[in-house]
């Protein structure tokens, strides 16, 4: 399956951005950001009987509702400036077109993750100083069929999971005529102000030693509702009050990959689990949920090498480390003297760790619950969306994406780990009494975890299934 670009233009604000908003500065949380981009690709089927004329179409569409959008959104019309700040020069946002030698369904009936980021306008790396470099970047993939995959990597020096959603959301609305407004909130610079440098260099020393050098494999277990909830009652049987989707994947997730960190190694290593934990719901503001900005903070759970890894005791652990993230510490948090309550969070995570030694760490992130889903510019809502995928990459860290399913009730694990670990990760058999490996989207992610290898699409079962009559 081949993509081919075939035009590339620059999308301007339909307004010029006053002069007194020429350079937004960073607040103080984006500057533990080390990755340059937020990669995130939503798949359209095409439902209507049109074809490629008609997904180009769609594409001129796109762009007005961009251009608008980008008027409200000022910042993400300009370039990197340096790493405090964005210069708003209202030079727009990188749009390009490609069609897709293939159809949409095909694609996703086993989806290559060496081919997902070829829907992207750039290549999420490590290696690249984005300086310099635009803060909004659009690829609209068109397949034969109608079908579009519209791809985005906006920085994240800006945007961190929700706020991606909240321009995703405005410019969504935009393109369909919607009645609700979706307007950004650029107060993050006076709620968390930037006073120096420290934490950004303290991060970019922690960035550091995180990256492995190697070849990277990524694959997607899917959680169904039923795995979950068989999930949380093993965990609660043993104690643990009212456990969330997303503590009994990431501790099981955590759990086996451990495992497999031990076997490929020969040793077992101490470990711990950090988690990017997402502050807005935690700010006491009527307007936090369109705060734009990299308002999260890292939660930091931690396994001995000697430990005993019962599913449930990780539990505990990934719940005692977010909990510690609560509404009294982003309050001290903000304001002039918020570096201070920001300093002892990261001293006693040192504190742990430094005790430890050489630890073996496993990040991840969670964009459940934030709505991709729902993104609708006209056509009707997505039927699959996937963001950072590592596959191949040479240097990389070992993350886990958690994404909803379609339905919202289930889960799907986005892991990146050195190739050696992967192969034995794949295969344990206790992750695989919950999680399918790499089903086909078009079954949502709904069907298996109900056994090893179960809920595994076959071609016949897809076609018999399959709700893309015409892409």
């Amino acid at each position: 399956m081949e993509t081919k670009i075939i035009s590339k233009e620059n999308i301007k604000p339909s307004s010029p951005t006053p002069s007194h908003l020429n350079t937004f500065d960073f607040c103080a949380l984006d500057q533990i950001i080390v990755s340059p981009y937020v990669p995130i690709i939503l798949y359209y089927p095409n439902n209507n009987g049109d074809n490629s004329n008609h997904a180009l179409q769609r594409s001129e569409v796109l762009k007005k509702s961009l251009s608008e959008t980008l008027t409200w959104f000022y910042p993400l019309a300009g370039t990197i400036k340096n790493d405090l700040s964005i210069d708003c020069n209202d030079i727009g946002a990188n749009y390009i077109v490609a069609l897709v030698r293939g159809r949409l369904d095909e694609f996703l009936r086993h989806p290559d993750h060496g081919l997902i980021n070829t829907f992207l306008p750039c290549e999420p790396s490590f290696n690249k100083s984005s300086i310099g470099n635009r803060v909004t970047n659009v690829q609209v993939n068109i397949f034969e069929c109608g079908g579009i995959a519209i791809g985005l990597c906006s920085s994240h020096k800006i945007l961190d999971g929700a706020a991606v959603y909240t321009f995703m959301k405005a410019w969504s609305n935009m393109a369909r005529g919607a009645e609700e407004v979706v307007y950004p909130n650029f107060t993050a610079p006076s709620l968390f102000p930037a006073k120096g440098s420290w934490l950004r260099d303290t991060f970019m020393v922690l960035g550091e030693s995180l990256l492995k050098e190697g070849k990277c494999r990524t694959k997607r277990f899917v959680f169904g509702p039923d795995a979950i909830s068989r999930l949380r009652d093993r965990a609660e049987s043993n104690g643990v009050q009212r456990p969330t989707r997303v503590e009994v994947v990431s501790s099981l997730i955590w759990k086996c990959a451990m495992a497999a960190t031990t076997e490929a190694c020969g040793i077992q290593k101490p470990s711990s689990l950090t988690h990017w934990v997402n502050l807005r719901p935690k700010i006491k503001s009527n307007f936090s949920n369109h705060l734009i900005g990299n308002i999260v903070w890292v939660s930091n759970a931690v396994c001995l090498a000697s430990d005993e890894t019962p599913l449930h005791s990780l539990v505990n652990r990934v719940r005692e480390s977010i909990s510690k993230i609560n509404v009294e510490f982003v309050e001290k948090a903000q304001g002039d003297e918020g570096s201070f309550a920001m300093q002892k969070s990261l001293q006693e995570m040192g504190e742990i760790t430094g005790s430890i030694g050489a630890i073996e760490n496993y990040g991840f992130s969670s964009w459940c619950k934030m709505g991709f889903y729902e993104i609708d510019f006209g056509w009707g809502k997505p039927i699959w969306v996937t963001g950072v995928v590592a596959e191949g990459a040479p240097v990389f860290v070992k993350f886990v994406t958690l994404m909803d399913t379609k339905s919202g009730e289930g889960i799907e694990a986005w892991v990146n780990l050195d190739e050696s670990e992967m192969e034995i990760l794949q295969k344990n058999q206790e992750l695989l009494s919950y999680a399918s490996l790499d089903p086909s989207p078009l079954l949502n992610g709904e069907i298996g975890a109900l056994g090893a290898g179960l809920g595994q699409a076959t071609d016949q079962f897809v076609k018999e299934i399959n709700p893309l009559q015409t892409a």
